[in-house]
């Protein structure tokens, strides 16, 4: 989940109808074939309709015949980006840069790409740019806090500081300055005052979300009911293919996970993809031009599924963007909602679940300024309800689905690592290859909010962190506790 805005990728409104767009777009390249904006716009039509292997290809087109314009050159990286291609978005933002240095949207774009791509200097001195020719530019503090450890010698603090009033009505402003002070002291080891700050962006979060933690916790209980047991099936009659599913909470190892299978030589990773849940609505939900189903509904219905069409429909989709690929990674978290589902889809495929202690998994969740998803992580009783209702339906999906998933502890993965990975290896039908245990050095783009830390070996620093804040996070202790959450585990 990238914790940064994404690069600006146009158009800045969504295609209300993209394949008729893509319809007239084609009539208009038939009769001006070199035109550049024109192979732009059919770039953005294909990735609305999630053809990302086609829109790679128009974007090509458009780089082919374009012409010495930032804003065409920023919108061009904007598309590689979201499709998945960093490096060659790098060269667009190059371009763009080079074409107008002292536009700052520009800079901030690029700082994204290379923290992506792991350039975390590069991406610290375009933010440092970025601050120079726009200091409002509050998220670029935060993302720029992000990029390491900060020491006493090197950090942030006293321009954070100065910068928090100037924030004044800007309450999305005043959350970006809060994570990242919270973030730098942390790192100088002032937790009291990291603490303090964090508390006070994330309430502020939380008081601008419109969000019921009953329905989620609710729709668990829906999940349950629809999917009582493990069905019996062919595999003959379903999807023969075998994706590796990531899944869990955010913030609990998923990414490492992610970057040790992706360095096996027979995987691609395709990122945190939406395309199951899409292929889920898309065959339970309502009808075109109908109102959103709701919740429980669309819960009921997805057990009565033609389980088979559902599987080669999201094969479909998430094909696309890793096309030629032996195996493929699907890492979104929230996939663990659909573990039976997965499982009558996909019978071949594999699930990884990564789970963490529940301290530690809730303070990790609490101190992550998420972009998009997870309201419930800007409050510690709403994590404590969530996490408890995950952990039912995990041992909902454990209970009825024995063997087909794949329980990893981060703990255990961060005590050691060696044996952890194998059993991972086994478990995906993979071969051990030496380059799984130097995942940091898989020069691959990563997206997520761990894109920096995805870069380092292992290290168990994070393990206790929590333990710093006993005190203050006791309210998360006593929420889970009352959630059902044992005592024993809290420890």
């Amino acid at each position: 989940m990238n914790a940064a805005r994404p690069p600006a990728a146009a158009p800045k409104r969504a295609v209300p109808d993209p394949a008729a767009a893509l319809a007239g777009i084609d009539l208009a390249l038939a009769a001006e074939p070199h035109d550049p904006t024109r192979h732009l716009q059919r770039a953005q039509c294909l990735l609305a309709l999630h053809r990302v292997a086609e829109a790679r290809a128009a974007a090509a087109s458009a780089e082919q015949y374009a012409r010495p314009d930032p804003a065409f050159w920023d919108a061009l990286g904007g598309v590689l980006s979201f499709a998945g291609d960093q490096q060659r978005a790098l060269v667009a933002y190059d371009r763009a840069v080079e074409l107008a240095p002292d536009e700052p949207q520009l800079r901030f774009n690029r700082a994204t790409v290379r923290r992506f791509l792991g350039d975390l200097e590069g991406a610290e001195s375009d933010y440092d740019r970025v601050l120079a020719l726009k200091p409002n530019d509050f998220e670029a503090y935060k993302n720029r806090a992000d990029l390491r450890t900060q020491t006493a010698a090197r950090n942030h603090v006293t321009e954070l500081e100065a910068v928090l009033p100037r924030t004044g009505s800007d309450w999305r402003g005043r959350v970006h300055v809060e994570y990242a002070l919270a973030k730098e002291y942390e790192d100088l080891g002032d937790y009291a005052r990291s603490f303090a700050h964090l508390q006070a962006g994330a309430r502020t979060r939380r008081e601008h979300l419109r969000y019921d933690i009953g329905v989620d916790v609710a729709t668990v209980q829906w999940i349950i009911e629809a999917f009582p047991a493990g069905p019996e099936f062919s595999a003959a009659t379903a999807a023969a293919e075998s994706p590796i599913f990531i899944l869990g909470l955010p913030r609990s190892g998923t990414t490492l996970v992610e970057r040790i299978l992706a360095s096996h030589s027979c995987v691609v990773s395709a990122g945190e993809l939406n395309d199951f849940a899409l292929s889920l609505v898309a065959a339970a939900g309502a009808g075109p031009g109908e109102p959103p189903l709701p919740r429980r509904e669309l819960v009921a219905r997805s057990a009565r599924l033609d389980f088979a069409a559902l599987g080669r429909d999201y094969l479909q989709r998430a094909r696309g963007r890793v096309p030629g690929a032996q195996r493929f990674i699907d890492k979104m978290p929230l996939n663990y909602l659909y573990c039976g589902l997965i499982r009558r889809a996909l019978p071949a495929a594999k699930i990884v679940h990564l789970h963490r202690q529940p301290m530690a998994a809730g303070y990790a969740m609490y101190k992550t300024l998420f972009r998009d998803g997870y309201p419930f992580s800007y409050e510690l009783g709403e994590i404590a309800r969530y996490y408890a209702a995950y952990r039912r339906l995990m041992d909902h999906w454990e209970a009825t689905m024995p063997g087909m998933i794949h329980s990893l502890s981060y703990e255990a993965l961060v005590a050691d690592p060696a044996a952890s990975t194998r059993s991972l290896m086994d478990f995906c039908d993979l071969d051990w290859e030496d380059a799984v245990s130097r995942f940091h050095l898989n020069p691959t783009a990563s997206t997520t909010a761990s894109a920096a830390q995805v870069r380092r070996p292992i290290y168990d620093t994070a393990v206790g962190q929590w333990r710093h804040y006993e005190r203050e996070l006791a309210p998360l202790r006593e929420a889970l506790v009352a959630a059902g959450v044992a005592p024993s585990e809290l420890t």
